[in-house]
């Protein structure tokens, strides 16, 4: 197995999803995998005679992954590339699939991205290979993410079910009750800063994935899409109660103006400052690597509720592994990313630290019996796979959310900076997104 980085130059991000409808008015229809149509891909034929497959992935997981595939399949070599994180990724692909060359056989694509990718048809429908055969070993938000209609257009990789982190150590000391609810949030935050004005409950300076995780779990569901029918309102009741809560903390300024994952950030989470985040379950290796000083102090808890009562959670991250139908070898190509995400891969990953999507390892009792030195010995991991099973599994992105999300601090992100309305910058939002998507040729509704 060899592993290297590639550096290009990459095009702006607005061309990724331009190539799109480019490359849905010229591709094949949606049930071409590119190897024939006549039945089942014969993958182990492919893993007998061997060959080499390029996977295009930054998660760090994946190396032992190809190492122990590669000593299963001793014919098969697997070359391990990172072509850059996330949009980085997203646009040398699209590059590679425009340019009809350079494309890897597997690559790496969060859900949120892989909208674009799927009304490109850029990427293969694995339903041939039989992949259709693990309609429910995985849960429900990720499957959801992959899945259209009855075409499967990648394999969950992991997922990011979301929890409150929050700094015990903190709360004991101010008297402060881990919330249960995002009224009773608010009332902790207001607790916390009159306690110790240095005190915020936590950070945001403005973020298209926070944001859009919080409306999941609220019952927004502000994007519908059906081919290049798209319809884009941050208007219903859902998107609305995000919006009016999270507004009273940014009025109050109870959340640091401090931007997630600098400098400042991780010193606000050692030193207690910034007392909790609702985040992903893949948080934990962040918080023992990057906030070591402060093990002991934090715990996790369920996220807070709309409803006092309610059992619901939302996705925050995670990703999939795809393969391009300008992938040379598809048959191997699948039989890597179905070891990768299922089975004895999966368990690998998740015991490098990865997160899993698999319901067998979430559903584990040694996943579960885990305890977490950090978290004072807390068992998290049954937090986490409570609100996995708790994700409303039909949710949906735009098609070119990836874009969408490149303009969101010229929206939404002024709410943070000036008099503008949370409501009004996701109005603003919504607005941007329209004009663009009727730009690229889609049929938007709002």
């Amino acid at each position: 197995m060899r592993i290297h980085t590639t550096r290009r130059l990459l095009g702006a991000i607005a061309a990724v999803a331009t190539l799109t409808l480019t490359a849905t008015a010229c591709g094949s229809d949606a049930s071409d995998t590119g190897a024939g149509d006549s039945g089942p891909k014969d993958v182990d034929a492919a893993l007998e005679k061997g060959g080499k497959i390029t996977v295009w992935a930054w998660e760090p997981t994946l190396k032992k992954v190809a190492e122990d595939f590669e000593k299963k399949y001793p014919k098969v070599d697997v070359e391990l590339v990172n072509a850059g994180t996330g949009d980085k990724q997203y646009t040398a692909l699209q590059n590679a699939i425009a340019a009809g060359s350079g494309a890897p056989d597997v690559a790496q694509i969060e859900y949120y991205a892989l909208g674009q990718f799927t009304i490109g048809k850029a990427v293969a429908d694995l339903s041939p290979y039989g992949a259709q055969k693990y309609g429910t070993s995985f849960t429900g938000g990720p499957w959801n993410a992959v899945t259209e209609d009855k075409a499967i257009y990648a394999l969950p990789m992991d997922s990011g079910p979301m929890a409150l982190f929050y700094n015990k150590k903190v709360f004991d000391k101010h008297g402060i009750k881990v919330p249960t609810t995002w009224d009773e949030y608010v009332e902790a935050a207001r607790a916390l800063h009159k306690a110790d004005p240095k005190i915020f409950i936590t950070n945001d300076t403005g973020d298209a994935g926070a944001t859009t995780s919080m409306i999941w779990q609220a019952g927004g569901r502000p994007y519908q899409s059906d081919g290049t029918d798209v319809t884009i309102d941050f208007g219903d009741e859902g998107t609305q109660k995000y919006a009016a809560t999270w507004q009273k903390l940014l009025d109050e300024k109870l959340v640091a103006p401090v931007s997630s994952w600098s400098d400042a950030w991780y010193k606000g989470l050692a030193d207690g400052s910034i007392a909790t985040l609702s985040i992903g379950a893949w948080m934990p290796a962040n918080f023992t690597s990057g906030v070591a000083s402060a093990s002991g102090d934090w715990r996790v808890a369920p996220l807070p509720q709309w409803a006092k009562g309610d059992k619901v959670s939302a996705e925050n991250g995670g990703s999939s592994l795809a393969v391009p139908k300008a992938a040379k070898n598809k048959e191997l190509a699948y039989a890597f990313t179905e070891y990768a995400t299922t089975g004895a891969g999966a368990s690998a990953r998740v015991a490098a630290g990865a997160f899993p999507a698999t319901r067998a390892d979430l559903e584990s009792k040694a996943f579960l019996d885990t305890e977490f030195p950090y978290f004072g010995g807390q068992q998290a991991n049954q937090i986490f796979a409570e609100s996995a099973r708790d994700v409303g599994a039909d949710w949906s992105y735009l098609p070119f959310q990836v874009y969408a999300n490149s303009i969101f601090n010229d929206t939404v992100g002024k709410a943070y900076v000036s008099p503008t309305k949370l409501s009004d910058g996701l109005k603003a939002w919504q607005d941007a997104s329209v004009k663009y998507g009727k730009d690229q040729g889609f049929t938007v509704n709002k």
